[in-house]
């Protein structure tokens, strides 16, 4: 049994998220700055964190309020600012089919793959009804489907092989030609796409900032806390901060990779970093010209390739471009590195829209994923009191979501909503432990740059 545990790092997120930046100015944080109890604690305030979160306040009673000036039910830790770290640096896909992305076409086995199906779509199901509670608008969250974008024969391959596949598991798709694919568009890249209706599109900085607000009559959540060490103190778990600490019988570690700086999960996580740019909002004959509709969302048919996607309202029409990934097993990439990749964005980006001309990235930066060899989640109970939420496998929106609901059902003893989901959950083997290094970072990086080079106009 552990008595003590110290961190070893901080997280670190390279460069500016243009999801962040195009919102208007965050409210002021509240860092967590006293010594108090809690009756759970959820460290981390992302996806899991904060699904975590709102399912504690549905399952326990009476959590509206606190107790006393030291005293609550519910408390949620997050190092940095919310919709800043890894949830709010992602694509902001939030997949109901299949998703696989150590495959060649996202298959995975249908046996499994029937429950994963039922498992992402409680997750869409639960952050719909967030939505619906807190109100948040269809620039946040809207259920729109998207297309896996084929730009090369091998790509039609891959989405024909995948396309059987869904139909194996009694899945609705639609195979859209060039012609369609430059309607959605705007682009000639594209041969061929395979649309499905399921996925629900986020921007993800204002989803969690969403989710944050929505709580906040309910739970306590402090920003700016990073976590420094965990004590036992008897039954409870005292976790201090640079500021203050909270003590609590129950914790959820809902950090995903970043367990590993906790001392969990050794040589069982491998961190990779995927890279984003967006472009400035584009002006009106800039709109006229790129063509296509105001919203869509375009995944590679092969896993490695290039994800696009456009927005459009608020903070005006632009594009994302998102690949290039690296394996860092240190957890820490400069942000110099995360600029350094724009080049390829912009050369993605001109591929896909060269009548276009030149338009500017104006943000660019990296996210964290984490994932495991055997593609599993490090979920359940890790030491007397603390159970882990972690290991999304890349699919951080639907998979984050998910662990961070069954983890709260688990704490509370909640062992009926979502029965076989817990229990698939936690039938889970741990994750697969990696090659000692500098073997695991020689044949992980090798790995990425010759499926990167396979995969070709996909990138």
């Amino acid at each position: 049994m552990i008595s003590k545990i110290t961190i070893k790092n901080l997280p670190h997120n390279p460069g500016i998220s243009g999801w962040n930046a195009i919102l208007p100015d965050d409210k002021p944080a509240q860092p967590l700055n006293k010594n108090m109890t809690a009756d759970w604690l959820v460290i981390g305030g992302g996806f899991a964190g904060l699904s975590a979160a709102r399912r504690l306040s549905q399952l326990i009673p009476n959590t509206k309020g606190i107790k006393d000036t030291n005293s609550t039910k519910i408390a949620v830790l997050e190092a940095g600012r919310i919709g800043e770290g890894p949830a709010g640096r992602n694509s902001g896909f939030m997949i109901d089919l299949p998703h696989v992305l150590s495959s060649k076409d996202y298959a995975g086995d249908n046996n499994e793959d029937q429950l994963q199906i039922a498992m992402n779509r409680r997750a869409i199901d639960f952050a719909l009804d967030a939505a619906d509670e807190y109100g948040l608008d269809a620039e946040t969250i809207v259920q729109t489907g998207k297309v896996n974008g084929a730009a090369t024969a091998k790509g039609v391959a891959h989405n024909l092989t995948y396309a059987d596949h869904l139909q194996n598991l009694g899945e609705t798709y639609e195979i859209f030609d060039a012609q369609q694919m430059q309607e959605l568009s705007g682009s000639n890249y594209y041969h061929q796409g395979l649309f499905t209706p399921g996925t629900t599109m986020l921007h993800p900085t204002a989803y969690v900032r969403g989710l944050r607000d929505g709580l906040q009559n309910k739970v306590d959540i402090f920003e700016n806390s990073p976590v420094i060490s965990l004590n036992r103190t008897g039954p409870d778990w005292q976790v201090k901060t640079p500021a203050g600490s909270i003590t609590a019988p129950q914790i959820i570690m809902a950090v995903n990779g970043h367990a590993q700086s906790f001392g969990f999960f050794k040589r069982r996580l491998m961190h990779i970093f995927l890279y984003a740019s967006m472009t400035r909002a584009l002006n009106t004959e800039e709109v006229r010209k790129l063509g296509g509709t105001p919203r869509w969302g375009i995944t590679p048919s092969d896993p490695v390739g290039s994800t696009i996607r456009r927005i459009s309202g608020r903070s005006g029409d632009r594009i994302i471009v998102r690949n290039q990934a690296s394996f860092v097993s240190s957890m820490e990439v400069s942000d110099h590195v995360a600029t350094a990749k724009r080049t390829h964005h912009e050369r993605s980006f001109a591929d896909r829209f060269a009548r276009m001309g030149n338009i500017d990235m104006e943000y660019s930066w990296g996210g964290k994923l984490c994932l495991s060899l055997n593609d599993v989640p490090a979920f359940g109970p890790i030491e007397d009191g603390i159970t882990a939420a972690c290991c999304q496998n890349g699919l951080g929106t639907a998979r984050g979501t998910l662990s961070g609901i069954v983890a709260a059902d688990l704490v509370t003893g909640n062992l009926q909503d979502n029965h076989q989901i817990l229990e698939r959950m936690l039938s889970y083997p741990q994750p697969k432990k990696l090659p000692m290094e500098p073997f695991a970072t020689i044949g992980a990086t090798l790995t990425i740059k010759y499926r990167e080079w396979r995969a070709g106009k996909e990138v």
